[in-house]
This record gives C-alpha cells, sequence and structure tokens, in this order.
C-alpha cells in the first residue's frame, strides 16, 4: 500500500526527517486520518508532502514499524507509526500540478485538502513519480 503524509515544513520538514534518519509519526487527530494510519504496515512507500507556502510532494519514506497505539495517548485510541526517509524527489511535485492532471480526478489530496494522512494509488504514485522527473519553467 502506498501513502501521503503531510507536514507543514516549518514543524518538521522531509530535510529534518532525513537528518534524523527516523521518527515516530504521531499527533494524527482526524477521525479519517487516524484510520488511515492505523492501516500503514511495515514496508508500505508514503511520500511526504510539504503543507503551508509550499504545497508539494517532496520525498518518498518508509514505514519501517505497523502502527501501533501511541503510548502518549491517555485515551488509548490514537495510532503513530515509525518513518524512515528514502529520497527525495528529482523535484517537488506541486498541488497545482496534481490538481491540473486528470490522472488525480478521484485522489483524496484534491478533493479533503485537510486530510494529513491518505492512501495513493499505485496509478496515483507512478504519475507523481513521473511528473517529479519533468522539467518545469522554473527548473
Amino acid at each position: 500500500m502506498n501513502w501521503l503524509f503531510k507536514e507543514e515544513p516549518t514543524s518538521y520538514s522531509f530535510d529534518a526527517l532525513t537528518k534524523d534518519e527516523r521518527t515516530v509519526w504521531a499527533g494524527v487527530r482526524n477521525p479519517l486520518a487516524q484510520k488511515h494510519l492505523r492501516s500503514v504496515r511495515k514496508g508500505n512507500r508514503i511520500f511526504y508532502y510539504h503543507t503551508g507556502n509550499q504545497k508539494a510532494v517532496v520525498g518518498i519514506a518508509k514505514a519501517t514499524s505497523d502502527a501501533y497505539l501511541d503510548p502518549k495517548d491517555k485515551a488509548g485510541k490514537a495510532h503513530v507509526v515509525d518513518v524512515a526517509p528514502e529520497r527525495a524527489l528529482a523535484r517537488p511535485v506541486t498541488l497545482a500540478e496534481i490538481k491540473a492532471s486528470k490522472a488525480f480526478a478521484s485522489f483524496p489530496l484534491t478533493r479533503l485538502p485537510r486530510l494529513s494522512v491518505m492512501p495513493v494509488s499505485e496509478g496515483e504514485w507512478k504519475e507523481i513519480l513521473r511528473l517529479s522527473t519533468l522539467k518545469t519553467e522554473d527548473s
């Protein structure tokens, strides 16, 4: 399974994850995002998406554990997952590029913009990778 995890780069950027070499993905509170997070399994691929001003997929990470109960959640309901970086994309793929492509008509990123954890189909995964290798006017 493939996933997209969103984070504000000023809070925890892909560069910070790369420097740290691993992290516990925690703090997800939205019920649907938590449902998705509970489905993450060790070895799943993850697109790292910067929110805020950047709004772009910037890197690839990997789940290094199955989702598990957050030991810091006193209610015992929230889950977390261990994550490690794999590589930065050749260039960021912006939300504008994704929205402009018909390949992403049903992609949760275009329909549920506030969702912080979402599935990515194999076709969407391949298309984001393809877009990351294309030259743009800015690159």
